[in-house]
């Protein structure tokens, strides 16, 4: 079996080579110096490890707080590793929307907060066609007419630029 070095192998074979040396040389006062030196290296490590699970927190928040596609002033932040981390949760993270929620699976990311009014008013900002609502009424959505519709059923003309949600 492979010997895996770590920090705990190296402060041991360290401390047992010192003190091999200490006995034999007479140098008992490396003894402190190795063991604050280990514990300085022990520090920096859970330093390096909360930086790195900071920055793996707050790369999930973009993927909720933006979509699946960040700015890129956010991206020039980020190096390959991150980005790579980043695109893999966006999948794991679509594959369990798409398994969840039945044949269309279901969008998790929608509503972070919940919504005031189950229905909002939107404008039309371009001529989209007929548009039918759970109750079977068809709507023609024309450009600059203004509709109260169900807000669910909107959404995601809102986000294809066809809809306007006019905020009273």
């Amino acid at each position: 079996m492979a010997h895996v070095i770590t920090t705990t192998n190296i402060y041991r074979e360290n401390c047992l080579r010192v003190t091999n040396e200490a006995k034999t040389e007479g140098k008992s006062e490396l003894i402190p110096s190795i063991k604050f030196r280990h514990s300085c290296l022990l520090r920096n490590q859970r330093c390096i490890a909360a930086y790195l699970y900071d920055r793996l927190l707050r790369m999930r928040a973009l993927r909720w707080e933006y979509g699946s596609v960040l700015p890129t002033t956010i991206r020039f932040h980020m190096c390959a590793e991150e980005m790579e981390w980043f695109n893999q949760y966006k999948k794991s993270l679509a594959t369990y929307m798409r398994s969840i929620g039945g044949e269309d699976g279901l969008d998790i990311t929608q509503d972070m907060k919940p919504p005031k009014s189950l229905y909002i008013e939107v404008r039309c900002l371009k001529d989209h066609g007929e548009f039918e609502i759970d109750d079977g009424t068809v709507i023609l959505l024309k450009k600059n007419s203004q509709h109260f519709l169900p807000r669910w059923k909107c959404e995601q003309l809102i986000r294809q630029g066809v809809l306007e949600h006019i905020i009273s």
